[in-house]
């Protein structure tokens, strides 16, 4: 028997003291990066309207990101970056960004976006490593990723048709 089988929760709490940002975290990390990509800030109201929460969930997260050191927080003002939050800011849209197009790459029918979000939080590094080289590796070889669609489509054929 495998003493290292957990449920997504217990797998979550074993990487708890790993990680200090929960997934919400990451999200509102994630955001304020897409947004100051374009600009050097965000407003927490305009935050929370991105994220469809209300403004005092989005102040109550800032806060707690201020005071682990990723972003600069203005009491009804303004939320920058720090450097610690641009680095990692820039990692989670780039695992964000890999994943969708790898989903819609291999033809997702479901919404790519509500898939990314499930997906992300609790994709180890070497696990996306290894999604970025088949993303890659599929890209520079499509005869290969037409293969797979035949083959794709083939089997739901198959399975439509004994049922």
């Amino acid at each position: 028997m495998n003493d290292d089988f957990y449920t997504v929760r217990g797998y979550e709490m074993k990487n708890y003291n790993k990680n200090t940002l929960t997934a919400s975290m990451e999200d509102y990390l994630e955001m304020i990066s897409r947004e100051c990509a374009a600009r050097p800030f965000i407003r927490v109201n305009e935050l929370a309207q991105r994220l469809n929460v209300k403004d005092s969930s989005a102040t109550k997260m800032v806060q707690k990101l201020g005071n682990l050191g990723y972003v600069d927080y203005q009491k009804y003002g303004m939320v920058t970056l720090t450097v610690k939050g641009r680095e990692l800011g820039a990692f989670l849209l780039e695992r964000h960004t890999l994943l969708e197009k790898f989903l819609s790459f291999i033809g997702c029918t479901e919404d790519a976006l509500k898939q990314t979000e499930l997906i992300e939080h609790n994709i180890s590094p070497d696990t996306l490593k290894n999604i970025e080289l088949l993303y890659g590796f599929l890209n520079e070889n499509r005869d290969v990723l037409k293969k797979y669609h035949s083959y794709k489509k083939a089997k739901i054929h198959t399975k439509q048709a004994r049922e």
